[in-house]
């Protein structure tokens, strides 16, 4: 740590009363939410929040990172149809709270703004990284052969969810998402993912 630097202190307590005020405004709706109302409510200077965060695309992508450093239970029952409706049901639950709402904020920016694309897809590339977990646990089992793509096989999970997310604002129900984990361990099992 840099000299005169202290563990908290300032910078910290300014994060932290950014970051809750941002969580909280944002439960009002993203089309109402500034930079400037941010900082009112946090009790800070707008131009502290410039400075740290660029612009609102910055103050959401931390804390959208915040989720993204949360550990992610990954299912590993043992069998790979169980594991994905686990895993289906896990990210249904992140999509129907604070997470969704902020990749649906961000997703909704990011054609004119690159640095909220940016965090949306490092966000969900790791998330995708992480589940690609659940195909990888089935392969080293003999369930599926190797040189199965995990990664397009987890696409093909969370695509649906994120079509009802980001696109066509239906409802996300737990019966949804285990038809889109039957449909993936179907298509897995039948050999849709191997090596051509």
């Amino acid at each position: 740590m840099p000299a005169g630097q202290r563990p908290g202190g300032r910078s910290a307590r300014v994060r932290a009363a950014v970051l809750t005020a941002a969580r909280g405004l944002l439960a009002d709706g993203y089309a109402e939410l500034t930079v400037e109302r941010i900082a009112q409510a946090a009790g800070v200077n707008k131009t502290s929040v410039y400075r740290r965060w660029t612009d609102l695309e910055g103050v959401l992508g931390d804390l959208l990172s915040e989720y993204a450093s949360e550990v992610v239970p990954i299912p590993d029952t043992g069998d790979l149809g169980t594991d994905l409706e686990e895993l289906a049901l896990l990210v249904r639950r992140g999509m129907t709270g604070e997470p969704g709402e902020l990749i649906t904020a961000l997703a909704t920016s990011a054609p004119r703004n690159p640095r909220a694309a940016q965090v949306v897809r490092g966000f969900l590339a790791e998330r995708f990284r992480l589940a690609e977990a659940v195909v990888d646990h089935a392969i080293a089992r003999g369930e599926l052969p190797q040189g199965t793509d995990a990664r397009a096989a987890i696409e093909v999970l969370g695509a649906p969810l994120f079509l009802r997310l980001l696109v066509v604002d239906e409802p996300i129900d737990e019966e949804f998402a285990r038809r889109t984990a039957a449909a993936t361990t179907a298509a897995l099992r039948a050999g849709v993912f191997e090596p051509r």
